[in-house]
């Protein structure tokens, strides 16, 4: 064998234990993309909870989660972790994107993994502002009034508004119903788990999901309403959503269950990050 013949069988070796690499790679970052997102969704929801018993000062959002960490020893090396990890899930859910291979290569998700990644962008970069000491950006509950006023004042602006509402909603349902229907089971590697294990992350998982879908789909309507009404003022962040839950016949205890909800998808985060086949 030559020496140009063995450095090109070399290379060609080479290739496949690159793309194992580069995908572990991938499979670490979309890890700790989970775990990063478990923090969050936990903390929110004991906040909820907080709230619910008339105890809680800070808002029920990303915020008022990561005002929690900040206040913690090493908070703001933790604050730069949760950033990282955001960052890791941009570029997981970015490669599920552009570098979906056979039947994953499918238009809608890769449109659906592409707007998540813009999304996990977008909160990487609010998470870095807020560690950094900028304070993320103002009020998470003014936030979306702003953005309503903004596109209100669009051409054909209130249909905009009204469109985002309706897909708001959409989403919660679709969350919820495919958290009722355990669809998230698919994609966790069961064959590596204890019946007990499958038990607990199939308890978090329905519980979980049908509570951010729940919350998914409030926001959407207070969207909606804000859109019919032309107030940019009916609209709510997660925190102003959440709180508005105590005002329904059910009081409190409605919101106390969506917040343990909330903790709950904050558990099957963890549990995705450790047996999610990614």
């Amino acid at each position: 064998m030559t020496w140009s013949h063995a450095r090109g069988h070399g290379r060609a070796a080479g290739v496949p234990g690159r793309r194992t690499a580069d995908k572990e790679s991938l499979t670490l970052a979309g890890r700790a993309g989970f775990v990063a997102r478990g923090v969050v969704y936990a903390l929110i929801g004991v906040l909820a909870v907080q709230i619910a018993f008339g105890e809680g000062e800070e808002s029920a959002d990303r915020q008022g989660a990561l005002g929690q960490i900040a206040a913690q020893p090493f908070g703001s090396v933790v604050l730069w972790a949760l950033a990282a990890g955001f960052g890791c899930m941009t570029v997981w859910r970015g490669a599920g994107a552009i570098l979906a291979r056979g039947a994953e290569r499918k238009v809608p998700a890769q449109l659906l993994n592409g707007g998540r990644a813009v999304f996990y962008a977008a909160v990487c970069w609010a998470t870095a502002a807020y560690a950094a000491g900028s304070g993320g950006g103002g009020s998470g509950n003014a936030q979306p009034q702003d953005w309503t006023a903004a596109a209100l004042k669009l051409p054909y602006g209130r249909v905009l508004v009204a469109l985002a509402g309706a897909v708001l909603i959409g989403v919660g349902v679709v969350l919820a119903v495919r958290a009722a229907m355990r669809r998230f089971l698919r994609k966790l590697d069961s064959g590596a788990m204890s019946p007990r294990t499958w038990q607990a992350i199939t308890g978090m998982g329905m519980g979980g999901g049908v509570a951010r879908g729940l919350v998914f789909a409030a926001a959407g309507c207070f969207v909606l309403i804000a859109a019919l009404t032309f107030d940019p003022h009916r609209a709510k962040g997660l925190d102003a959503t959440l709180r508005s839950f105590t005002q329904t016949p059910a009081g409190p205890w409605l919101l106390v269950a969506v917040a343990v909800g909330l903790v709950l998808f904050g558990g099957f985060s963890f549990a995705s990050a450790r047996w999610r086949r990614l």
